[in-house]
């Protein structure tokens, strides 16, 4: 045990954690140079597209410093807000991080909430000052800042880059010298961790584990704590570039275990294995239920997928916690599921794998967050959805989430963002210059208003050097009021939501607006209208698409032509009583843009 490293990388999106992770692979020669590519543990088509980092990639390296070899557990993890829930649980089977950050950009906010969260855990922090071959760094400014956050020595912080391979020997030095080895006991009963999940259509469900106490053996019989399961370990093995099986892991290894479970409730990231014969006394602390904050309906187009939609939702579910669902129906979209997630991007990225992954086409609702209705009677409902808030003479208040975010940010362009954040109903609360020209502010904002373009706006005020992070801090009362949105008299409840009541005008007309430019003409007018309670407040018309049914009369009595015009008349009151209108899923994804 005293020969292996267990640590993993943490920063702010876009810091180089993935690229500095392919040069300690490349150096300990993990992966060969046929395998090699640019970010090599993202392996998601999504994640190298956009160039971010969505899953935490566990991988071990062998490394032989002072003529002694070494096991290096390298965890990469994503940088995004989104998925600070995937960070957690790496720093959970970790004994140190690599704290990277950007030499060009200094500390940014996720920079300090990863930190925060890997001290929480009493990891051995290890900082890298990235990208130091740039023309743009900064390095001792950046330093200076690093030593305010940590209280580290100066020399303590390595220099890096991650491109050119700068520093590479420095950093697995430090590694090796300043990270403890694992504490276990070998010989105590089997304690593990499972910290991921993936599913594998020939071999069922394969567990990621970090075992914290004892030994595990191919062929021993186990069983999974929280839900009492049973099984036989087909195959246990470390993860190298591929997944490489063992024999035996012992106390302080990263491996995986697979038993041959097919159903995905059967695993919950967080359990602990144990042998069935000698079992530990009590499972290990796992990871607090991660506690979702944007809602929205997840719907298939077609509702015969409805079963094969939920088989896909749970097992992504395996392979992301952080994913929550609950059935639902609509009288709009029919049945289909409300999913709870962390937030824009991460339900972003949900649907776009529920696409690539397993071909599910899906119909998603306007986000919403959760709310909670008191009663005239003094009960208290949750509200995840704006049809199940109570009628008005029934409802006694409503009070709803708030956060308190930190925003990081030059001094420029705070004149900007202090706007935005007041007029999101924001309530500033600190201010502190972290430099001469960096400051963070902190704000106190509701939930409900940073859900939907929050995030675009505040980089597009600062050009992109803002960078943002929260945590929720409470439910406070508010004027709320349910806008909703109907053709043709009939209310579409996938489009309705609750808004705050100084808001209610300006977004029901913009609606009616863009409704207007997405729904196709008909043979018919439809009527497009926003309302609260019985009192419409906006109206719009989709001009029906006329036919010249007067074309083949020419010339004499205009009789003729108005009795084929009242006929039409008659057809187009008919068909209005009879036609419905199809929302086409452009205009539910144009309500989260309207801006």
């Amino acid at each position: 045990m005293k020969n292996i490293r267990n640590f993993c990388i943490i920063a702010h999106i876009d810091h180089g954690k993935s690229t500095l992770a392919d040069r300690l692979l490349e150096t300990t020669k993990t992966v060969s140079a046929r395998d090699s590519q640019a970010q090599v543990l993202d392996d998601m088509d999504l994640e190298r597209e956009r160039g971010i980092t969505i899953k935490s990639h566990a991988i071990q390296m062998d490394y032989i410093f002072e003529g002694e070899l070494y096991k290096l557990n390298l965890i990469d993890t994503p940088g995004h807000v989104d998925f600070s829930y995937e960070v957690s649980r790496s720093i959970a089977a970790c004994e140190g991080a690599l704290l990277i950050v950007d030499a060009t950009q200094g500390i940014q906010a996720q920079t300090i909430s990863n930190l925060y969260l890997a001290l929480d855990n009493d990891l051995e922090i290890i900082p890298v000052l990235n990208k130091i071959d740039l023309d743009a760094a900064m390095p001792e400014d950046v330093k200076d800042q690093i030593i305010d956050l940590l209280g580290c020595e100066r020399e303590d912080i390595i220099e890096a880059s991650g491109k050119t391979g700068y520093g590479i020997d420095d950093i697995l030095y430090a590694i090796i010298k300043r990270i403890p080895a694992p504490k276990g006991d070998e010989n105590a009963p089997l304690q593990a961790l499972i910290f991921d999940s993936v599913f594998n259509s020939f071999r069922g469900i394969i567990s990621y584990f970090r075992i914290m106490n004892g030994e595990i053996r191919k062929g021993d019989f186990v069983k999974f704590f929280a839900t009492g399961k049973e099984y036989y370990a087909d195959e246990v093995g470390v993860l190298k570039f591929k997944p490489e099986p063992k024999d035996v892991l012992k106390a302080g290894d990263v491996g995986y275990i697979i038993s041959g479970i097919k159903t995905s409730k059967e695993v919950k990231v967080g359990d602990t294995v144990t042998h069935v014969l000698r079992p530990c006394e009590k499972a290990i602390d796992g990871f607090e239920n991660v506690k979702p904050m944007v809602f929205a309906g997840v719907y298939p187009i077609d509702a015969d997928d409805y079963e094969e939609l939920r088989n896909s939702i749970e097992r992504l579910q395996l392979n992301d916690a952080s994913l929550t669902f609950e059935p639902e129906s609509s009288a709009a979209l029919g049945f289909g599921f409300r999913c709870g997630f962390l937030g824009l991007l991460h339900m972003e990225i949900i649907q776009e794998r529920l696409d690539r992954e397993f071909n599910m086409d899906v119909i998603t609702t306007v986000p919403n967050v959760s709310y909670k209705a008191y009663t005239t009677k003094g009960e208290m409902i949750e509200i995840h959805n704006p049809s199940s808030l109570p009628d008005p003479n029934h409802l006694e208040h409503i009070e709803e989430p708030f956060i308190t975010a930190h925003i990081i940010t030059k001094s420029e362009y705070l004149g900007g963002i202090m706007t935005l954040c007041i007029n999101k109903r924001g309530i500033i609360k600190n201010q502190v210059y972290l430099t001469s020209d960096r400051i963070e502010i902190t704000f106190e904002l509701p939930l409900g208003e940073i859900v939907i373009d929050f995030y675009d706006k505040l980089k597009s005020i600062s050009k992109g050097y803002a960078s943002f992070d929260y945590f929720q801090s409470g439910y406070k009362p508010a004027k709320l009021i349910r806008l909703e949105i109907l053709l043709n008299a009939e209310p579409v409840d996938a489009l309705s939501t609750l808004i705050h009541q100084d808001n209610a005008y300006s977004f029901g007309k913009r609606i009616c607006e863009k409704l207007k430019e997405l729904i196709p003409r008909q043979q018919f007018d439809i009527a497009i209208q926003a309302a609260i309670g019985s009192k419409i407040i906006s109206r719009e018309t989709v001009k029906a698409v006329r036919k010249d049914v007067t074309a083949k009369c020419y010339g004499g009595d205009i009789t003729r032509k108005r009795k084929l015009l009242d006929k039409q008349k008659k057809g187009k009151k008919r068909m209005r009583q009879v036609g419905n209108v199809e929302v086409p899923q452009s205009a539910f994804l144009a309500v989260l843009k309207l801006d």
